[in-house]
């Protein structure tokens, strides 16, 4: 008998910006999507940069988005397993999310397997070759003492500042995200070819790029990106073994 559940893929919300108008509506679009699907799912993986920026203090965490995570303390409630791996905007994600909404977090990518398929599944950053200067900036942001620091700044300014560099970064980015670079430019496309050398995954899953792929890799094996809620609204579905890459729409 055929599974009529679904797993969901999403990414790249962040949430935050570029200012509260604009990431209410999309965050009110977002949890409507997540309600019209929860009946259906089987689990949930959101990949990284829910949040533009987050930061878990001792006993505060940065206010608002008060409507995604009741949706997905209500989804948590009903039994679906929501799997978060954190993103380069929301790396230092600690326990809230797993105490007060039981979701499994995740610092790094992570084998799965599910209907019948094996899964390599990551935010997508710092994969690959290149981008060196993002994967030493990592590792500092990575560091205990680098994130003690950051957290005895009183809120006020610890997350103004951190606001002010997320833009900078995603204004960076921006440009790159538009496009196909091709399969030879592509980082996260080299990371997946070398790690078929060494074994197989049916699908390779990442958000991080902001652009929605699906690229055929050898006869048995795909990579998805999921593309991002800012611009594209898209999302991967899995139904009986086939992935499938799709849109929201309104």
């Amino acid at each position: 008998m055929a599974n009529t559940k679904k797993i969901y893929f999403l990414s790249d919300f962040h949430l935050g910006a570029p200012d509260q108008k604009t990431s209410l509506e999309r965050e009110k679009r977002i949890v409507g999507f997540l309600d019209n699907i929860k009946n259906d799912a089987e689990a949930l993986f959101i990949l990284g940069d829910l949040f533009d920026f987050w930061f878990e203090y001792k006993y505060v965490v940065p206010k608002g988005f008060v409507r995604i995570l009741g949706k997905l303390a209500e989804i948590s409630d009903m039994g679906v397993p929501i799997h978060f791996f954190v993103g380069n905007h929301d790396m230092w994600m600690k326990d809230y999310f797993t105490k007060e909404l039981n979701i499994n977090v995740y610092h790094h990518p992570k084998v799965f397997e599910w209907q019948g398929k094996r899964f390599f599944i990551g935010h997508g950053d710092g994969l690959g070759p290149g981008d060196h200067g993002y994967k030493f900036v990592k590792k500092i942001f990575r560091n205990k003492i680098a994130q003690f620091l950051f957290g005895i700044l009183p809120p006020a300014i610890g997350i103004g500042l951190a606001n002010y560099f997320s833009r900078k970064s995603r204004a960076k980015a921006a440009k790159t995200d538009e496009v196909f670079l091709g399969e030879e430019k592509e980082w996260l496309i080299s990371f997946c070819k070398d790690k078929l050398k060494e074994e197989h995954f049916d699908y390779f899953v990442f958000g991080h790029r902001h652009l929605p792929l699906d690229v055929q890799l050898n006869d048995n094996s795909r990579y998805i990106n999921l593309g991002d809620w800012i611009k594209y609204f898209s999302y991967a579905e899995l139904s009986n073994g086939n992935m499938t890459l799709a849109y929201h729409q309104k």
